[in-house]
C-alpha cells in the first residue's frame, strides 16, 4: 500500500478500535479515495472527529451497534453503520429510544439523500 493509502486507512477507525462484524464498506471508501468529504450540510466523519463520535454513539446508546461515519451540521442527525451493514440516521444526542434509525437503507441509497440534502441546503 502506497503512502496514500496509508494516510487515507489513518483517517478512519483502526481495526484494532472497530468491533469484529465491521469492515469499512468499499462504497464509502470510494468516497474517501476521491476525497469527497463534504457534502454540506453532511460531513464524513475522520480523524478524531470520527473517534469522538464513535466513543460518544457506544456510550450514548450501548445496546446498539454502530459504527458513524457522516454527520450533519445544521443538526444532530448521524450517519451509522449498524450490524447489518446498512445505513440508518440517528438522532444523536436524543434518549435512549428515542436517536430513531430503526429504519436502514442503502448506502448509495443514503449518498443520494446527502447529495438531495446538500442541493437544498445551498439554493
Amino acid at each position: 500500500m502506497g503512502d496514500r493509502g496509508k494516510k487515507i486507512i489513518n483517517m478512519l477507525l483502526q481495526e484494532n478500535e472497530l468491533p469484529n462484524w465491521f469492515e469499512y464498506p468499499s462504497e464509502l471508501m470510494v468516497l474517501i479515495n476521491q476525497k469527497l468529504f463534504d457534502f454540506d450540510p453532511w460531513v464524513l466523519l475522520i480523524d478524531d472527529r470520527l473517534k469522538l463520535r464513535f466513543e460518544g454513539v457506544k456510550k450514548r446508546y450501548p445496546n446498539r451497534k454502530l459504527i458513524p461515519f457522516a454527520r450533519r451540521e445544521d443538526n444532530d442527525d448521524l450517519a451509522c453503520f449498524d450490524e447489518s451493514m446498512k445505513v440508518v440516521i440517528i438522532h444523536d444526542f436524543a434518549s435512549v429510544g428515542f436517536e430513531g434509525g430503526k429504519e436502514s437503507i442503502e448506502f448509495w441509497d443514503w449518498l443520494k439523500i446527502a447529495v438531495n440534502d446538500m442541493i437544498e441546503y445551498n439554493l
